[in-house]
């Protein structure tokens, strides 16, 4: 596994890969992490205002349900590594 310092380094220069928006953390929402996480390893996914779920439930959601690391979060955004 890559060093945590090198993976957070690397996320700041990330554009989100994924965007959750007003139906909250889906189903397939969890499985479109998982095809990312598959496709580039490292992922940023950013929480839009209007998303009813909290930033601490998805990500508790998406690190159990994908088996991941979190790297680093920073307001409604955070990134993960597997």
């Amino acid at each position: 596994m890559a060093d945590l310092k090198e993976l957070k380094r690397r996320s700041k220069a990330l554009d989100p890969s994924l965007r959750i928006g007003k139906n909250g953390l889906t189903e397939n929402g969890l499985k479109e992490i998982m095809i990312l996480l598959k496709k580039k390893r490292l992922v940023k996914i950013k929480l839009l205002k209007n998303c009813p779920d909290p930033i601490e439930d998805v990500i508790e959601r998406s690190v159990n349900f994908c088996s991941c690391t979190l790297v680093d979060k920073i307001g409604l955004t955070f990134c993960i590594h597997k």
